[in-house]
């Protein structure tokens, strides 16, 4: 699917980012296509495949398949490992989750590969070509430690993770897109124009969500590094999915809350 990296070629080389699918095959489907209309010459998952959603499997399929690069998510590890910190809502779909990765669909040997793959993902991603940290939460706890927007007025909280960070972290988690500079600002894609240049400085990006937005707006998000010839900067892209279709299903399973479909809808 990907093309290897050639340093010093004059060409663009282009990194997708996607993160917390939350089992919405709907969603996953048309980013995968929109990253190849794109032209992405790879793509990076930022964990939280899975929980949720009514397509944990699917889903990790096309990660498996896709992705050269994935870092475990909350959900993720609690699909495997007893949960911890769940509410009630979350930790029904939680275990609703467990038993389709262990019933399939698919062979004994799909079974296993899928949590063989859960089980074996590590907890960060380093690229040192981009000095770049990838991680699902925060540079300094990746799995389970939010940064939200409002976060940038707690001037300890953030020195914390820059000081952990040697040039760039792209993460998830809190399903809200924008980015944190170490100047103390979050910059929400609306307001850079859906892109921001990557330069010398240090900088914190939250890549969205591709199957649960909470950021009021219910299209899928991911983002896109673009990596040119005396530039660099991330790409949000925003891509309209068959909402209905997804809620109709969590709708169907009893052990998905009604709400889960709901908040698809206003990307709540």
């Amino acid at each position: 699917m990907s093309r290897p990296r050639v340093l010093g070629e004059s060409s663009s080389v282009k990194t997708a980012l996607i993160s917390d699918i939350h089992a919405n095959w709907e969603a996953l489907r048309e980013v995968l296509a929109d990253i190849r209309e794109q032209g992405a010459d790879r793509i990076f998952c930022l964990g939280d495949i899975v929980g949720y959603g009514p397509n944990p499997c699917e889903c990790l399929d096309a990660v498996m398949d896709r992705c050269e690069a994935v870092v475990l998510g909350n959900h993720d590890q609690a699909a495997l490992f007893d949960p911890d910190g769940f509410n009630p809502l979350a930790l029904r779909a939680v275990f609703w989750t467990r038993e389709q990765l262990e019933q399939g669909p698919g062979t004994a040997e799909q079974i296993h590969r899928r949590c063989d793959f859960l089980g074996e993902l590590p907890k960060i991603h380093r690229d040192t070509e981009l000095k770049a940290l990838f991680v699902h939460g925060s540079p300094r706890e990746p799995i389970n430690e939010y940064v939200f927007p409002e976060d940038i007025y707690k001037q300890r909280k953030m020195e914390a993770f820059f000081g952990r960070i040697e040039r760039y972290c792209f993460q998830g988690h809190t399903h809200i897109p924008g980015v944190f500079t170490e100047s103390g600002e979050f910059i929400a894609p609306e307001e850079c124009d859906y892109t921001f240049p990557l330069s010398d400085e240090k900088v914190m990006v939250n890549v969205g969500s591709v199957g649960q937005p909470r950021d009021t707006d219910w299209r899928a998000c991911y983002a896109i590094i673009v990596d040119e010839p005396g530039e660099r900067r991330v790409e949000f892209r925003r891509v309209e999915y068959p909402v209905e279709e997804t809620v109709r299903k969590i709708y169907a399973i009893s052990e998905l809350d009604n709400m889960l479909g709901d908040r698809l809808r206003s990307g709540r």
